[in-house]
């Protein structure tokens, strides 16, 4: 079986979700709390509100709405009625919440960022692994994310059915151009090659890593030609990344792959869309990487609607 990234449970994401909410909390009630609501609404108040996709999607991010609600309230009562995966339709109700009427109104805004941030990555990840349905091609995301949201993002692209890339520079090797250019700075006369990389890269993990991470740590190359890929396939890494090639050229790489190198993962990056994802896909390509599922996702239209006394 090919070596696989680790891929983000919500058990990986709660620890950033847990920051996040009290960066939120702060820039939202400051020192004095809501004063609109202080103003207006008596402290004895109780309400009943439901969360409710105005748009279609997927849904993604409930653990973190769940986290927001007892964060801002512990007295506010969530209940929900829909899970991280399932297809919204206009109209469907997300959760129920119930409670001190000024908790439910301070923690309306940041529950619908999260909820809605996360259910348009979920979102945009269906419509790729849906226009690729049927080929061997499995959806990958980047590190292209917000900064401290990395493993919420990367969370809702697994239930929009896509795969994790690495989480970070700490958990594999992925050796580009730059890396390969700047290997050797200062010693006169030398120049590496791509399989040598492959194989220090492979020398360091041996030297370096603890034992029982070893044979977790994935070594990835990105080639820019089938020239390159041919000579690092000999070297045998985990996976090559072939960056921003045309589908002709994929075909030809995975047929000198199944020759050289058969159980080295091939990955298709660069500039992929979802009007390229299809033609990418059916070249038989192992794995396609889209920045664009955390980049540029746009936010699900989610809003919650005041019911007024729970009953």
């Amino acid at each position: 079986m090919n070596k696989q990234f680790h891929q983000i449970t919500w058990d990986d994401a709660r620890a950033s979700w847990q920051a996040l909410l009290r960066l939120a909390g702060q820039e939202d009630l400051g020192e004095t709390g809501d004063l609109t609501s202080r103003a207006l609404i008596d402290e004895t108040a109780i309400g009943h509100a439901v969360v409710v996709a105005r748009a279609p999607g997927v849904l993604a991010g409930m653990p973190a709405a769940e986290q927001a609600v007892e964060y801002y309230d512990p007295r506010l009562v969530w209940l929900p009625e829909a899970n991280d995966g399932d297809l919204l339709e206009p109209g469907r109700r997300i959760a129920r919440i119930e409670g001190p009427a000024r908790g439910l109104l301070a923690v309306e805004r940041p529950l619908l960022n999260v909820l809605s941030r996360l259910s348009g990555i979920a979102t945009l990840t269906r419509r790729f692994v849906d226009a690729v349905a049927g080929t061997p091609a499995v959806i990958y995301d980047t590190r292209k994310t917000t900064p401290g949201w990395r493993r919420l993002e990367k969370f809702a692209v697994r239930c929009g059915g896509g795969c994790n890339h690495r989480t970070g520079l700490f958990d594999a090797i992925l050796i580009k151009d730059n890396h390969l250019a700047l290997w050797g700075t200062g010693v006169e006369g030398m120049s590496y090659s791509l399989a040598q990389a492959v194989r220090r890269a492979r020398q360091f993990i041996e030297i370096h890593m603890p034992e029982p991470q070893r044979p977790d740590v994935l070594v990835e190359i990105e080639v820019d030609t089938l020239t390159q890929l041919d000579e690092v396939l000999p070297s045998k890494p985990d996976v090559i990344l072939l960056d921003n090639m045309t589908p002709s050229d994929l075909r030809q790489a995975i047929a000198r792959r199944d020759v050289l190198s058969p159980e080295t993962v091939l990955e298709a990056s660069g500039g992929v869309d979802l009007n390229t994802v299809r033609s990418l896909a059916e070249t038989g390509i192992d794995r396609i990487s889209v920045g664009a599922l955390t980049h540029s996702a746009v936010a699900l239209d989610l809003g919650l609607d005041w019911l007024g006394l729970p009953g």
